[in-house]
């Protein structure tokens, strides 16, 4: 099941600091994934200066399943989940067009991936699924009209 990061509003848990909630509240109004500068740049103004504070408040919210880091950009998006998740087996469809970023879990994918891990004695930590493309309305403005 995907879920989409537009128009998301995410549900705030009460114990986080205010750096963590501008950072929260930055993800949730992004467009595209931000990476820790870009967020700064825009909370330069609330009074966060080093890039240290942005650091400490992305991994406290990846660590809640409140914010994902995306990998292969280096970046972070708010987590498509209302109330977060921690410990499911997510993935990111990632559109190298438009930079819209798709998030899905997959059950059956996740089984696939723990139980090749116990046949082959792997230990499992941590599991990151991005898949790059083209999202379905940019591959539609690219189509010949008929």
């Amino acid at each position: 099941m995907a879920h989409t990061h537009d128009d998301h509003q995410h549900d705030r848990p009460r114990d986080l600091t205010r750096n963590q909630d501008l950072v929260l509240k930055t993800l949730n109004h992004a467009d595209a994934p931000l990476s820790a500068y870009d967020i700064l740049d825009r909370l330069r103004g609330d009074g966060l200066r080093a890039p240290l504070q942005v650091y400490r408040a992305l991994d406290k919210l990846v660590d809640q399943g409140l914010a994902h880091r995306l990998e292969s950009l280096n970046a972070f998006v708010c987590c498509a989940q209302a109330h977060g998740h921690v410990g499911a087996t997510t993935g990111f469809a990632i559109c190298g067009t438009c930079g819209k970023v798709d998030e899905f879990t997959d059950a059956v994918v996740a089984e696939r991936l723990k139980a090749w891990a116990a046949e082959t004695g792997f230990a499992l930590q941590r599991t990151v699924i991005e898949l790059r493309g083209i999202c379905s309305n940019c591959t539609k403005a690219t189509q010949p009209k008929v």
